[in-house]
């Protein structure tokens, strides 16, 4: 899953109004995030292979540090340590969003999600469908826009268009990378992966210091 992850990110603001949605995002997406550094590293390993599903043409063979379910929950717990504000419930939301990551990817992915390093892998399929996917993962994705726009209000302009621009933005790199062609190479995949977190949580920073809890 790739943009339901967002969706949550964007929900979760809601639950915790005084965390910066950057920090949402980053616990929403910490797997992914972690990822491409530990693909960089030779830690774990990815195969561009065309026709995996229908969602990605790329084969996980191995990713037990970033992408267990056992890891996620040692994550969860420690960005959620690092990152809890004076609000109680940020500790709680920021460690779920991590394990969330696991949770829809079991949903998407075939069976190549471990429950822990060196673990069995499991995983229901969904990716195995395009449509399926889309239904499942686009009104989750808004609806967590949804929300951040009834949880927040712009403070100025800057609020008011650049989340249009971020979320909207966001929904058209799904869509790019859902119909564009396989990445060239593992280094791409990487190198794009850590580019793309890079300017995705700058972004999503900016939107929210110019927006307010209401």
């Amino acid at each position: 899953m790739f943009i339901g992850h967002f969706g949550l990110g964007f929900a979760a603001k809601r639950a915790s109004p005084g965390v910066s949605l950057a920090v949402l995002f980053l616990a929403a997406q910490f797997a992914d995030v972690l990822w491409p550094f530990l693909v960089a590293a030779g830690v774990e390993q990815v195969r561009i292979d065309p026709g995996n599903t229908a969602v990605t043409p790329l084969d996980f063979v191995s990713y037990p540090w970033s992408h267990s379910l056992l890891m996620s929950c040692v994550w969860g717990a420690l960005l959620g340590a690092i990152f809890r504000t004076t609000d109680r419930r940020a500790f709680t939301v920021i460690a779920a969003l991590v394990v969330s990551h696991w949770l829809l990817d079991f949903v998407t992915h075939r069976p190549d999600m471990p429950l822990y390093p060196g673990g069995p892998e499991v995983g229901l399929g969904l990716w195995r469908s395009m449509p399926l996917t889309a239904v499942i993962e686009l009104p989750l994705y808004l609806a967590g826009v949804w929300i951040y726009a009834r949880a927040t209000r712009g403070r100025d302009a800057i609020g008011r268009w650049v989340f249009a621009s971020l979320w909207i933005g966001l929904l058209l790199a799904h869509v790019a990378n859902l119909l564009g062609p396989p990445p060239p190479s593992t280094t791409a995949i990487w190198a794009g992966g850590i580019g793309g977190a890079v300017v995705i949580l700058a972004w999503s920073w900016w939107v929210d210091r110019h927006r307010q809890a209401i």
